[in-house]
């Protein structure tokens, strides 16, 4: 990442743009601003950017349907969802649909440049090559960097919180990290996905993993504590406590 990330702003409230466009190139953060949804798809898919800060309410396509469109193309680029429909729903939604963090309207300017600075932040860990690159489970593999693997189903491939929850639990094989962490360390501090967004991408990661998502031998769940990666795959005796 360069010095001077690359920001694309999405938004089409005149004043609001302006204002966070003002703030963040106070902080350093140069960006570029935009209003229509169907612009930024074309613009995400075409050219680099270090994070999309993207309405969800947007002329031409919405943030949703823009986000879910570059995951389908298998680009990764962060995007903070900023919008005022912000019902546990909808935060969920936005999260399943490939968001990284989710800002409801009205919001407080100091937040979003702590909600940026920490995207930033987490994408710099996920992109350290101290660990990261393929890494293997028993005779498969993951391979951080392209997103993809190959399980007891075959070859798959990952969205990004999958690979960062996947890429955390594997650096800390064999303890226990609980889903408060893995909150803290795939989606921010200040963010808001609930336990069972957790949970959800864990099943994701589960159903090609595992032979049997009932009866996981890599990703176990300690109930009500968080969940462990086990690198000699062993298939637990009670596994009903396996399921997230």
């Amino acid at each position: 990442m360069n010095d001077a990330p690359n920001i694309l702003l999405v938004e089409d409230e005149l004043s609001l743009a302006e204002g966070i466009k003002l703030n963040l190139e106070m902080e350093g953060l140069p960006c570029t601003w935009i209003t229509r949804g169907d612009e930024a798809l074309k613009r995400i898919l075409a050219e680099k950017y270090d994070l999309v800060i993207l309405d969800v309410m947007l002329p031409g396509m919405d943030g949703f349907s823009v986000c879910e469109r570059i995951r389908e193309a298998k680009n990764y680029t962060p995007i903070l969802f900023l919008t005022a429909k912000n019902t546990e729903d909808d935060r969920v939604h936005g999260f399943e649909t490939g968001g990284d963090d989710y800002l409801g309207k009205p919001f407080q300017v100091r937040e979003l440049l702590t909600r940026v600075r920490a995207i930033l932040r987490r994408e710099a860990w996920y992109r350290n090559r101290s660990f990261g690159g393929r890494q293997k489970f028993g005779d498969h593999w993951v391979d951080f960097e392209n997103f993809c693997g190959e399980g007891p189903q075959g070859p798959f491939t990952m969205g990004v919180k999958e690979c960062m929850i996947l890429k955390l639990l594997m650096e800390k094989a064999g303890q226990v990290v609980s889903r408060q962490e893995i909150i803290d360390r795939v989606w921010g501090e200040d963010a808001e996905p609930t336990p069972r967004t957790v949970d959800n991408f864990i099943v994701r990661l589960r159903r090609v993993m595992e032979v049997d998502a009932h009866h996981p031998r890599w990703v176990h769940t300690l109930r009500s504590v968080g969940y462990q990666f086990d690198p000699e795959g062993r298939t637990r005796s009670g596994s009903g406590d396996d399921r997230p």
